[in-house]
């Protein structure tokens, strides 16, 4: 089973998770794929994240988190024991996120949506200060990302497999290049040679 994570501000209409949909579609796996809605709340997105998976063992479960998504996946990751791919993962969410308290939209709607000054606070309780398990994490991160700085990914993941893209952005446009790898570190639990 795989659960994907969306980033701040985003759905799963994104472009990853709609890659990755059509992917899991295409295999015929479609129904081993969770992507949900998450809450602006940082705690209420894991506590429906942790319903969502608390049925499966760590085994069988793998989590792609794109962006804040990255920062959810690493949480999780270290409390339940499974994989986890990240795609551009937020690092240090409290120093970026500050400025986006009050009230926003959806990328992919108008839906509107509060984020809370409290909400940092419960960002604050998901930090991850190192990862205690390299080998379960598989990052991408971008050198051209305009939103958060790859270093700070290859740093926090040193030790795990990466694959550091030369230019691309925040959103990893190429990323349907990358997908049979993602799928293959979460399903049999190794990456193949990334393009």
């Amino acid at each position: 089973m795989i659960l994907y994570l969306h980033g701040f501000r985003s759905s799963p209409r994104s472009f990853k998770a709609r890659v990755v949909g059509e992917k899991m579609a295409a295999l015929g796996r479609a129904s081993e794929l969770i992507c949900p809605q998450l809450p602006a709340s940082p705690e209420e997105a894991m506590a429906l994240a942790l319903t969502l998976v608390e049925r499966y063992d760590a085994s069988e479960l793998s989590i792609i988190g794109s962006s804040l998504g990255g920062y959810y996946a690493t949480w999780l990751a270290e409390r339940l024991g499974c994989r986890a791919v990240l795609l551009n993962p937020a690092v240090y969410p409290l120093k970026d996120l500050d400025k986006h308290v009050g009230v926003t939209t959806e990328y992919h709607s108008d839906k509107v949506f509060e984020f809370k000054r409290e909400y940092i606070d419960e960002l604050g309780e998901l930090a991850v200060p190192a990862i205690t398990r390299p080998e379960r994490y598989f990052l991408i991160a971008a050198t051209g990302d305009e939103v958060l700085d790859y270093r700070d990914m290859t740093a926090h993941y040193a030790g795990a497999r990466q694959h550091v893209i030369d230019g691309s952005d925040h959103a990893i446009a190429e990323f349907g290049n990358y997908v049979d790898d993602v799928l293959a570190f979460c399903l049999d639990g190794a990456a193949g040679p990334v393009r």
